[in-house]
């Protein structure tokens, strides 16, 4: 019987009906869904690791003791993990080892549109892309099997179509764990120079095997039909191509890495016209174009940026396109911004009021960067707030500027890597403010947990730590603890830390509303006083919205939405906002 699932879910129940008995991750749309659903599975240990590197350094060590292992993360963790990765593929692995990354074309939900089948090739590994969720199930005992094989990781690559459709999925027969032996072998997992220039050479001779394994397994496969168009593509995109050319012949792979020359060859002279779709970079067509085989139609009429559509492919070949239904003119425009409630809103509104140059990092309070709060001039990576501002505050003394950076970072991300550059900045007398927002949880990827929560990925309660001490204990002699819900005390503090030479940490402490279901009394306009002068409106709130009262607009809260956080209120001089009448023990 079939399960209507999505691919992270296939994933992770594959993961537990393939032998795997340890995973680690960090979360990170779109691959947050894979670990989560192996904890509701519970049949196979997990965990959320501080970061990338953390979970895959974790997860090779399991390989190392012999059990199956999986590290999750999306496309931009690969950068943070890929320093262990570079030694891993020299390495191999003792039990099967799958590193699932989650790619983001279109940028969803991610700062840029890295493509990972770039690092398969970087590193030598052999990766999957699987095209639905029976794949995604597949694929994961596949890459188990080609992994203990050929003795080598094995990158598992979705994006995020194929990590959250839903499809039907049928489930083999359960493999029971079985932790293999684990040895002392300095040669293999010691590299030492010595043993490195031995285990390069085995590496290129792993790939030339794989390159042989490409052309016979049953994961690349040929569907021949009309020969005048034939089609080379893999993953989400074989679904695209479908649609739009049914009756090409097809080449999917679903082994990406190395490439089947040979099968990829006879193909080609097959078709009257060879075709290549791939989302993002040409990694096929780079490849293909060096092997001297010809492509008539490529990246040179496919962009390079954003999803591939069956309308960008029947564009491509000269097709005529499905035209879709026009939108509205002139609808409104709602960008996102911070939910109502969030303890963000407060501080992001000094900060946009003090005018400070804002150093951000990458959270939900990223959203402080749009207008009109306006209050985040930078942001470039997990971690990097406090590093950058500790750049800009050198070159400011440089250049003979006086003005103090402000980083903000979130808890998470702090203990993801912003620890390493606090530390950098107390040891190289810095000169920077830097607020970090605790708010308990991942709140950004949907209220994971990480070590200063309190619990652990399966809900068990471990150590929390207290972000207030580690501050210190890596040097700082300035923290300072806030409430960004009171605007007056969080002005004053921010401005004591511009005003302090040196190093100055505040720490404001107010769980996310929504992972904790925080909920205070809801407010009311008073009209008799509001003006309508539209100030509090700056906090760009969605329970705030106008109302026509007379000639005038004035404001009005909408009480399905208010979460009774009292920032408006507080930015208003005519005492027009107060807590709703019937609602004060809400």
């Amino acid at each position: 019987m079939k399960k209507i699932i999505s691919g992270n879910e296939a994933i992770a129940l594959s993961f537990g009906d393939s032998g795997g008995v340890f995973a680690s991750g960090y979360p990170g749309t779109p691959s947050t869904e894979v670990l989560e659903e192996v904890a509701r599975i519970g049949e196979v240990y997990c965990e959320w690791a501080s970061n990338e590197k953390v979970a895959l350094e974790a997860v090779i060590g399991a390989s190392i003791a012999g059990g199956r292992c999986l590290s999750t993360m999306k496309h931009v963790g690969v950068n943070v993990a890929a320093d262990a990765l570079m030694t891993l593929t020299y390495t191999g692995v003792n039990a099967g080892l799958i590193l699932m990354v989650s790619d983001d074309p279109g940028q969803h939900s991610s700062q840029n549109e890295q493509d990972s089948r770039n690092y398969a090739k970087f590193a030598k590994v052999p990766m999957l892309d699987p095209a639905d969720s029976q794949e995604a199930y597949d694929f994961v005992r596949a890459g188990f099997e080609i992994s203990e094989q050929f003795d080598t990781p094995l990158m598992l690559r979705t994006t995020t179509r194929i990590a959250h459709a839903k499809g039907g999925v049928e489930q083999k027969v359960k493999i029971k764990p079985v932790v293999g032996e684990w040895v002392k072998n300095v040669p293999k997992y010691v590299m030492l120079p010595n043993y490195g220039k031995i285990k390069h050479v085995e590496v290129e001779a792993r790939l030339l095997k794989l390159k042989e394994f490409a052309e016979t397994t049953s994961l690349n496969r040929i569907e021949m039909d009309d020969t005048d168009l034939g089609i080379l593509t893999s993953g989400v995109s074989y679904q695209h191509v479908k649609e739009a050319c049914p009756n090409a012949s097809v080449l999917k792979l679903g082994l990406v890495h190395p490439l089947p020359e040979k099968m990829i060859r006879e193909f080609s002279a097959k078709v009257k016209r060879f075709m290549i779709v791939e989302e993002m970079d040409g990694i096929f067509e780079e490849q293909i174009r060096a092997m001297g085989i010809r492509v008539d139609v490529g990246k040179d009429r496919i962009s390079y940026c954003g999803e591939v559509s069956p309308d960008i492919i029947r564009a491509a070949l000269g097709d005529a396109i499905t035209k879709s239904a026009s939108p509205v003119a002139d609808l409104p425009q709602r960008p996102p911004t911070f939910c109502p409630g969030c303890a963000h809103r407060g501080l992001f509104t000094i900060l946009s009021k003090l005018n400070v140059f804002v150093s951000g990092d990458i959270g939900c309070y990223t959203l402080g960067a749009l207008p009109p709060i306006s209050a985040m001039h930078s942001s470039i990576c997990m971690g990097a707030s406090i590093s950058a501002a500790h750049g800009m505050a050198k070159v400011n003394a440089i250049a003979g500027r006086t003005e103090k950076p402000v980083a903000v970072i979130g808890d998470s991300t702090f203990f993801h890597s912003g620890m390493t550059g606090l530390l950098s900045l107390a040891y190289n007398a810095g000169n920077a403010l830097v607020i970090i927002m605790d708010n308990r949880t991942t709140a950004m990827t949907g209220g994971q947990d990480n070590p200063g929560s309190g619990q652990v990925l399966k809900g068990e309660i471990s150590q929390q730590v207290n972000i207030v001490d580690l501050v210190k204990v890596l040097g700082i002699e300035h923290v300072v603890e806030i409430n960004s819900y009171n605007l007056a005390e969080t002005e004053a503090s921010i401005k004591k830390g511009l005003e302090t030479p040196g190093p100055y940490v505040l720490v404001d402490k107010n769980p996310c509303i929504l992972r904790y279901r925080v909920k205070q009394p809801m407010l009311s306009v008073d009209h008799q006083k509001c003006t309508g002068c539209r100030v509090c409106l700056k906090v760009t709130c969605v329970a705030l919205g106008l109302v026509a009262d007379g000639d005038k607009m004035k404001v009005q809260i909408d009480p399905n939405i208010c979460n009774g956080c009292g920032v408006c209120a507080q930015l208003c001089k005519f005492d027009a906002m107060s807590v709703a009448k019937g609602r004060e023990k809400q």
